[in-house]
C-alpha cells in the first residue's frame, strides 16, 4: 500500500500519514456515488436544507479542533484559524438559505393554451478538487451548493490538508446525510486525472494553479461536461490621491500578508498616486515591521510559516531577482528572528522601485511580498492593473464613489472592491477572468453551473 505523509510547516514533524486509494476503491466510490445520486436528487429541497444546516452546526461545534488541525497542516497562526470556521459557516448557511431562489423554476410570460417553464436539474456526480491554503473556504464554495442542488460529491483534497476531507465526511454523517452522497478520496495526481475523466463524473470544480487548470481541461478533453476553475491571481490595489490613508494602509498590509500571503485574492501589487506615495510607503513599512513571525501556536504570532520551505525559497528567489533588477527592499529580515533561509519561516517584504519587467509584479508570488509602484493618474493605474495574465480581484482606495465606479468598469477582473480587499461576500458572484479561471461560485448565480436547465413545453388545449 502506497502512502503519503503530511509534514507540518510548524516544526517539520510528520503530522499524519494516509494511504492513497487503490483503483478498486476509486471504482467502488464512483459506483456508490452513482447509486446514491438517484435517490438524493429526489429528496425534497427543504429536507436537503435541514440536513446540511445540521452539518454546518456540527462543523461549528467542532470548530476549535478544526482550527487547530488547520494550523498543524498548513501553518496559519492558531488565533487566525477560527476565522476559517466562521467563514465556512457564513458561506454554507448563505448558500443553503438561498437555494430555493437559486434553484427555482423559471416561468416565462403566460401563453394561452400552454404550460411552459424551465426547471433546474442536478448534474449527477460532482468532483471537487480543493487546495491547502484555505482548505474549507475554497471547498465549501462547491461542496455545499452542489449537494443542495441534488448532486452527490466526491472530494479530493490537497495532500497537505487531508484531514479536511475526513472532517467533511464525519460531520455529514453526524448530520444524517445518506451514505454515498458525500465521499472523499486521497489520490495521486494521475489517479485524480483518471477520476475526473471517468464517464460517471458530471462536473469538476477545481481550485489551484493555472497548470492544474490546464490538466483538468486535458483530462476532460474527450468529454462534454462542465468545469469550474478558480486559478488564483496577481491582485492589484490602487490608492488614489484622495484615499483615506490610515485605513488603506491597515487593510492593504493585512491583505498582502495575511496567511503569509498564500491567498488567491491576496494583494500582490499596489499602485499609489504620486501625491500620497511617500506617506503611504512610510506607513506601510511601519505597520509591516510590527508583525511578529514565529510559531503559529504562540498567541503573539501574526505571521506563521509558509506551507513548506521550498515555497518560501521560491518567494525569496523572486525577491532576490527583483533586487538584482533594481528594486529596493524596505524590510530588514533580521527584524524577524524566526526568518531563516531554507525554512518555511519567511519575513514579510515590501519592494519599491519595481516595474512590470520584474516577475514579482507579473507572476503570482503566493507569499509575503508586495511591490509598490508610484503612478500619476487614474489612466496609468488602470493600465498597470490590467497588465496581467490574471483577473480575480482588484481594489480601489478612494473617497470618490463615482470615480471608483468608472474605474471599476474599466478593470478586467472578477470582483472590484472599494476601500476593502481580500474578502468574499457569499451574496456576490465569485469569479475571475483570463488565467484566473472560468465559472462562478457563490450567490444565486453559483447554482447555475451546478445544474442543467430542462425546458417543459406542454400544450394544454
Amino acid at each position: 500500500m502506497t502512502t503519503f505523509k503530511v509534514v507540518s510547516p510548524v516544526d517539520q514533524s510528520v503530522y499524519l500519514e494516509r494511504p492513497f486509494a487503490r483503483a478498486t476503491e476509486i471504482d467502488a466510490v464512483l459506483n456508490k456515488a452513482a447509486k446514491a445520486e438517484l435517490a438524493w436528487r429526489k429528496v425534497p429541497l427543504k429536507q436537503r436544507q435541514e440536513i446540511l444546516a445540521r452539518a454546518v452546526d456540527g462543523f461549528v461545534r467542532h470548530g476549535e479542533q478544526i482550527a487547530e488541525e488547520i494550523t498543524w497542516q498548513m501553518g496559519r497562526p492558531v488565533k487566525q484559524s477560527p476565522g476559517e470556521v466562521r467563514g465556512f459557516a457564513e458561506r454554507a448557511r448563505y448558500m443553503i438559505d438561498i437555494a430555493p431562489q437559486g434553484l427555482a423554476p423559471i416561468h416565462p410570460e403566460p401563453k394561452p393554451g400552454f404550460t411552459r417553464f424551465i426547471q433546474r436539474e442536478a448534474l449527477g456526480i460532482v468532483a471537487v478538487i480543493a487546495p491547502w491554503n484555505y482548505p474549507y473556504l475554497t471547498s465549501v464554495n462547491a461542496v455545499v451548493p452542489a449537494l443542495m442542488a441534488g448532486n452527490v460529491v466526491i472530494l479530493k483534497h490537497s495532500h497537505q490538508t487531508p484531514l479536511c476531507a475526513e472532517r467533511y465526511a464525519q460531520i455529514f454523517e453526524e448530520a444524517g446525510l445518506p451514505p454515498g452522497v458525500f465521499q472523499f478520496l486521497h489520490l495521486r495526481h494521475e489517479d485524480t486525472e483518471r477520476l475526473i475523466a471517468d464517464r460517471r463524473i458530471a462536473f469538476v470544480c477545481f481550485t489551484g494553479s493555472v497548470a492544474g487548470g490546464h490538466a483538468v481541461r486535458r483530462a476532460l478533453a474527450e468529454r462534454f461536461v462542465g468545469m469550474g476553475l478558480e486559478l488564483g491571481g496577481k491582485d492589484p490595489a490602487y490608492v488614489r490621491a484622495d484615499a483615506d490613508l490610515a485605513p488603506a494602509i491597515e487593510n492593504l498590509v493585512d491583505g498582502s500578508f495575511f496567511n503569509s500571503g498564500q491567498s488567491c485574492c491576496g494583494v500582490e501589487r499596489i499602485y499609489v498616486h504620486a501625491d500620497v506615495y511617500a506617506r503611504f510607503v512610510d506607513g506601510f513599512v511601519d505597520l509591516t515591521n510590527v508583525y511578529r513571525l514565529g510559531n503559529p501556536f504562540d498567541a503573539t504570532t501574526t505571521l506563521g510559516p509558509m506551507v513548506r520551505a521550498s515555497a518560501a525559497d521560491a518567494v525569496r528567489a523572486q525577491i532576490a531577482e527583483a533586487v538584482a533588477q533594481g528594486a529596493q527592499a524596505l524590510i530588514d529580515p533580521k527584524r524577524f528572528a524566526s526568518d531563516a533561509a531554507g525554512t518555511a519561516y519567511m519575513a514579510p517584504q515590501v519592494l519599491v522601485n519595481v516595474s512590470h519587467r520584474m516577475r514579482v509584479m507579473t507572476e503570482e508570488s503566493f507569499g509575503p511580498v508586495v511591490g509598490i509602484m508610484k503612478v500619476h493618474s487614474d489612466a496609468e493605474a488602470t493600465a498597470l492593473m490590467n497588465d496581467s495574465h490574471y483577473g480575480l480581484t482588484a481594489s480601489i482606495w478612494s473617497r470618490d464613489l463615482e470615480a471608483a465606479l468608472q474605474l471599476g468598469h474599466q478593470l478586467a477582473t472578477g470582483t472590484v472592491y472599494l476601500n476593502r480587499c481580500d474578502y468574499l461576500d457569499p451574496a456576490l458572484a465569485w469569479t475571475g477572468v483570463k488565467d484566473s479561471g472560468v465559472g462562478c461560485t457563490l450567490s444565486p448565480i453559483g447554482y447555475e453551473q451546478l445544474t442543467r436547465p430542462k425546458s417543459f413545453h406542454f400544450r394544454t388545449n
